[in-house]
């Protein structure tokens, strides 16, 4: 029930204390902040890891290999691996109906191209269809490589929006001739890739077409899958380390590799990096909670140590309270009220500031790994909850003190 005494009771305590209730509020405040701000921080880090995974194909399994490093089967280390179009066959055979998007890539490092007078040197990289899919790439122009494109083994290209800009200058490229390495290409398509100008400054060709005009024969440089989707996120790991590790037995037993050789078969698994970046995330967050939770106790100590003097103020009026009657809920009430109004008046100042801040400022902050720090309406909730249990915490002791007193010993007191 609203009792106009008692909140009249609350605001004259606090205007004969001004400067001790703002800076007790101030600390709570600061504690409120803080732990919207370190929570804000986190979330904005686990928007940079997602963003940093748009790149390419969520459930992206990756392979390449290197050179052994341990003796096997009386093979000497120091062997290099090279992969061929058997291997990619298969594995694609083994795992047809596993596989959502599969290719094979052949890459060149720093293919000269030419457009008239415009040139650069890009990434030049033989793919099959699926590669579109596999790199999240988009078509902004024209298409993306096709199957009849490596049956014909076609002198086609699509280049990245970068390589565009650079050669091209905004004219038209679809149907236009470029040069690479020397040798004519045709354009049809111009694809964007959410990594930005680094991932658009390649060019992709047929991979049956840079095999054979780079005298490559069967070789390939790496293997890309993903898998269909699954029901949950346990599942999806659950096949993609299933997919990888047979995948990588089945290599190093074709090349004769050691099984506990780590050089020489080279897995990327998208999925694996998600988790462990999502864990990482969450221990981070468990972490900034703790240091937000922290600064708010200290906020709640400090209106804790207020109240208590207060009490010790008010002694003699408590004691009177209770000599004409009141009972020692009353007592107990009539304390926390006044703690749980200042810590949720305090408490709301910071969050009010804080969700500020973050509104102007959080959209301004996009670096590599935390983008658009934010809060959501879950957040916001959970604070105020705490704010509630913080302000009845700082009053509870305090005003189990104050129903304790003794009436006649309230009245001795001076």
């Amino acid at each position: 029930m609203f009792n106009v005494e008692r909140w009249q009771e609350i605001f004259e305590t606090i205007r004969k204390n001004k400067l001790r209730t703002f800076l007790t509020g101030l600390s709570v405040a600061s504690g409120i902040f803080i732990l919207v701000i370190l929570l804000a921080i986190g979330q904005g880090m686990q928007n940079g890891v997602a963003k940093e995974f748009e790149n390419d194909a969520a459930n992206r399994i990756s392979v390449w290999t290197g050179v052994t490093s341990e003796s096997y089967k009386g093979l000497n280390p120091g062997r290099r691996i090279q992969m061929d179009n058997r291997d990619y066959e298969t594995a694609e055979a083994k795992n047809i109906d596993k596989l959502e998007y599969r290719s094979g890539v052949y890459s060149i490092w720093g293919g000269l191209t030419t457009y008239n007078n415009e040139s650069g040197s890009y990434r030049i990289e033989g793919v099959r269809g699926d590669y579109q899919f596999l790199e999240n790439a988009s078509m902004v122009k024209g298409r993306f490589i096709n199957n009849s494109d490596l049956d014909g083994y076609e002198k086609v290209a699509v280049i990245g929006n970068r390589v565009y800009q650079d050669l091209f200058k905004q004219k038209n490229a679809i149907g236009e001739y470029i040069k690479i390495t020397g040798i004519q290409f045709k354009v049809v398509g111009v694809y964007t890739d959410p990594g930005g100008e680094r991932e658009e400054t390649r060019i992709f060709i047929p991979l049956t077409t840079s095999q054979r005009i780079y005298n490559a024969g069967n070789d390939l440089r790496s293997l890309v899958f993903t898998l269909k989707p699954e029901d949950n996120f346990e599942q999806a790991l659950e096949a993609s380390e299933a997919f990888s590790a047979q995948l990588e037995n089945d290599l190093k037993t074709r090349y004769s590799v050691s099984p506990t050789d780590e050089r020489a078969v080279n897995i990327n698994n998208s999925l694996e990096n998600a988790k462990r970046f999502y864990d990482l995330m969450n221990m981070i967050r468990w972490f900034f909670w703790g240091v937000g939770i922290c600064t708010i106790i200290a906020g709640v100590v400090g209106v804790s140590n207020i109240m208590l003097i207060i009490v010790k103020e008010r002694t003699k009026e408590i004691g009177i309270r209770k000599a004409i009657g009141a009972q020692p809920l009353s007592i107990i009430g009539m304390v926390l009220h006044e703690s749980i109004f200042v810590t949720a008046i305090a408490g709301f100042v910071g969050l009010v500031f804080s969700l500020a801040l973050l509104e102007f400022v959080g959209p301004l902050i996009e670096t590599d790994y935390i983008r658009n720090p934010s809060v959501d309406f879950g957040v916001a909730i959970t604070t105020v909850i705490i704010l509630i249990a913080a302000g009845t915490l700082a009053g509870f002791f305090p005003a189990r003190r104050a129903a304790k007193i003794k009436p006649i010993i309230a009245l001795r007191d001076e």
